[in-house]
């Protein structure tokens, strides 16, 4: 499907952790036992650890249970900046991506009840499904092996269920089904239509009524459309500070049904989490489907039939699940961990981008595996002050750096491929080699040379004008994502965007138009500086300011841009 503007994949990146025994301490109430009052934050502890975390950016909640007891309720700043609401575990956020996992467990409780088979062909339980999905199975939609990828439409756009099943029947397929994996929101938006087909209710109704259900009563709702989730919400906010969607699109809404619509507080995402891993919603043999290995996508890790990750014991020293979800223009991020051995569940969510509920678990991980003290952020050697160094620096290969320092948050901002490269080297799994082919596949994109590219153009145009030139920008990781940044010129104008893809080539995420990349620093002594990153995961550089001159130190060595204004 064409994608425009600000439209950004509900993505299903995942970090997991793991909690020693020392990590969690005594909780302050139960599951069973709620107690006469909760308070706002509860942690025992892990409290001081995620109160420092808190006063460098993070804004969301927290809940770890062991055992079905809450050892952890805590919240962290603003849920919403105009009513001042602060952010608890009984606050509700979308889950984005999560949604999968209920999706799959509504299929799964379908197959419990012998009205389908994991190996029924998709054209035959929906005989609308005519296009080259249809000889796929349900196992394969369920473990992203169909070879359907992509999204049938923007997030938070009115589609109807006809809608919907046109624009899959619409859809190539990126390669025979069972024969490779490529992670497909589509595919997930056809299980709830396979949902509603097989059990003859609305896929909300079934989800609401037999997926949601548990003794504790019915757990969450969705984010946009009803039955809504109760509770009060957190506003999110996106990259450039404005409030993301709060949930009030009317229509139908099957751009997310299935593949990430719902929503719920933290408290009750953990409370259902150990509800499906310990057999209270499935048969015993779907209960260890949903944990089970079923697709090995390599590094220890393979997806389950329970839409989710398994991750083995010899990547963390004990095997764990889960599920994160965030990205689109909500301004959410949750991430939800199982760890079977210790009967423990642990979920965060952000509603901030400075400090997402990702980056935090990415930043504790090691800490919590081995029951150390959790990891605190460094404060900055000194205070911000880049005025005297505002202005524009151009590399001897012709990029700039605009150096500003806007509500005194000294910023760099990257134009050109070479100084993209130089703000933004590859870190971690990211490589310059993975960069490249990466810039490659969306250069192939916007070329039209597959049919999602030459619907892409054709949006385009209709949005622009006539494309007469597309020129790399330069690359990125984000958000555990690349980013291949692009200027398209439309005649006598240009568009900056970027787009990341898959390694077929079919779009993941874009934002068109967009910003240059650019990086918020805090000094370090002296005239250094280092990108304001408290998790320590972002790019590995260091920008020192001399006389009419800055120097970025990468590990490829240092590079020099000298002032021009």
């Amino acid at each position: 499907m064409p994608l425009l503007a600000l439209r950004r994949a509900l993505r299903h990146v995942l970090v997991v952790l793991v909690t020693g025994a020392a990590a969690i301490g005594t909780g302050a109430c139960t599951e069973d036992d709620p107690g006469p009052a909760r308070p706002a934050n509860a942690c025992a502890a892990l409290g001081p650890a995620f109160d420092a975390w808190g006063r460098v950016g993070f804004s969301g909640a927290i809940a770890v249970s062991n055992g079905g007891r809450f050892d952890c309720l805590a919240g962290y700043g603003a849920a919403d900046d105009t009513t001042g609401a602060r952010n608890t575990a009984d606050t509700v956020y979308s889950i984005g991506s999560v949604t999968k996992a209920f999706t799959a467990a509504s299929v799964l409780k379908l197959v419990d009840e012998r009205r389908l088979s994991l190996d029924d062909r998709i054209g035959t339980l929906v005989p609308a499904i005519t296009g080259p999905v249809a000889g796929a199975t349900v196992r394969q939609l369920l473990l992203h092996t169909s070879g359907l990828a992509g999204s049938v439409g923007p997030d938070h756009t009115p589609l109807t269920r006809d809608g919907a099943i046109a624009a899959i029947n619409g859809l190539e397929l990126a390669f025979p089904p069972g024969t490779d994996d490529a992670y497909s929101n589509a595919g997930y938006t056809l299980l709830a239509i396979v949902i509603e087909a097989v059990s003859g209710r609305s896929y909300r109704d079934y989800t609401v009524s037999s997926t949601l259900a548990l003794p504790e009563g019915t757990l969450g709702g969705f984010w946009d459309g009803r039955p809504a989730a109760a509770g009060p919400r957190a506003r999110g906010y996106l990259d450039d500070g404005t409030p993301g969607r709060a949930g009030d699109l009317p229509g139908e809404h099957w751009a997310v049904d299935g593949n990430g619509s719902l929503a719920m507080t933290p408290r009750e995402l953990a409370t259902w989490t150990r509800a499906l891993f310990t057999g209270k919603l499935l048969s015993p043999e779907s209960t260890r489907g949903v944990a089970a290995p079923a697709h090995d996508v390599g590094e220890g890790r393979a997806h389950t039939l329970g839409g989710m990750v398994a991750f083995d014991a010899a990547v963390y020293g004990k095997p764990l699940v889960g599920i994160a979800g965030g990205g689109g223009d909500v301004g959410h991020n949750v991430a939800a961990v199982w760890i079977p051995q210790r009967d423990q569940v642990v979920v965060i969510a952000s509603n901030r981008p400075v400090l997402t509920a990702e980056k935090l678990l990415s930043a504790t991980i090691a800490a919590l595996v081995t029951g150390a003290a959790l990891p605190t952020p460094s404060a900055p050697a000194g205070t911000a002050d880049l005025g005297r160094a505002s202005g524009v620096y151009r590399l001897d290969s012709g990029g700039t750096l605009r150096v500003s320092a806007p509500d005194n948050r000294p910023t760099i901002t990257a134009n050109g491929v070479d100084a993209v490269s130089a703000l933004f080297p590859p870190r971690g799994r990211f490589s310059v080699a993975g960069f490249r082919a990466h810039e490659d596949r969306v250069l192939a994109l916007l070329a039209g040379r597959s049919k999602e590219g030459r619907e892409e153009r054709e949006a385009l145009e209709r949005q622009y004008g006539k494309i007469t030139d597309v020129a790399l920008a330069g690359t990125v990781a984000a958000d555990g994502e690349m980013r291949s940044y692009v200027t398209v010129a439309f005649g006598g104008r240009s568009v900056l965007g970027w787009y990341a893809v898959d390694e077929h080539g079919g779009i993941q995420a874009v934002e068109l138009p967009s910003e240059p990349p650019a990086l918020a620093l805090v000094p370090v002594g002296g005239d250094r500086y280092r990108p304001d990153d408290p998790t320590g995961t972002g790019p590995d550089v260091t920008v020192v300011f001399g006389a009419d001159q800055l120097t970025i130190s990468t590990p490829a060595g240092p590079l020099i841009a000298r002032r021009t204004s």
